[in-house]
């Protein structure tokens, strides 16, 4: 059985996001959205609001599994039986960071390779920083998050926003 890891914060799960599963649906068998913590960003929403949150845009969809997970993702790939992990690239930026991450889980696990899909046109611009600075700010998130996402951070703000 063919496993991906899709690791990240999702803090919170954008469209582009949700693109990437998609689109990635047809080449693994499960794929696994292992909600992490990032302790270099400033948190939105907790550890179970994200898992749900994720869990209620693929609900009925049986080859997605969402997760919460806490240390290195080729050890939590190891527990899962996962040999793969999914990223997204935006931009060169993001490739350079990916590729130190790839080839330092290359070191800790040769088993477990790193597969890397780029942004859709469109979605390219849209992050979880991004939308979590708007959404601070009282901007409007809704072309840049699932309506699901959308419906939780419409209830967390506060009502004179």
């Amino acid at each position: 059985m063919k496993i991906a890891v899709f690791p990240g914060s999702f803090d919170p799960f954008t469209s582009a996001h949700q693109d990437l599963v998609e689109r990635a649906l047809p080449l693994f068998d499960k794929i696994i959205i292992a909600v992490g913590y990032n302790a270099n960003k400033k948190g939105m929403l907790n550890h179970k609001e994200r898992v749900n949150c994720i869990q209620h845009v693929f609900q009925g969809v049986q080859t997605i599994e969402v997760v919460k997970y806490s240390g290195l993702t080729v050890d939590f790939c190891q527990k899962v039986g996962a040999k793969f992990i999914l990223r997204g690239l935006r931009n060169t930026g993001d490739f350079e960071f990916e590729n130190a991450i790839a080839q330092n889980n290359l070191l800790l696990n040769p088993t477990i390779e790193s597969y890397f899909l780029m942004s859709r046109t469109g979605k390219a611009h849209i992050s979880s920083t991004i939308v979590r600075d708007i959404w601070f700010n009282g901007g409007d998130v809704s072309a840049m998050v699932p309506k699901e996402v959308l419906n939780l951070l419409n209830g967390k703000r506060p009502a004179n926003s």
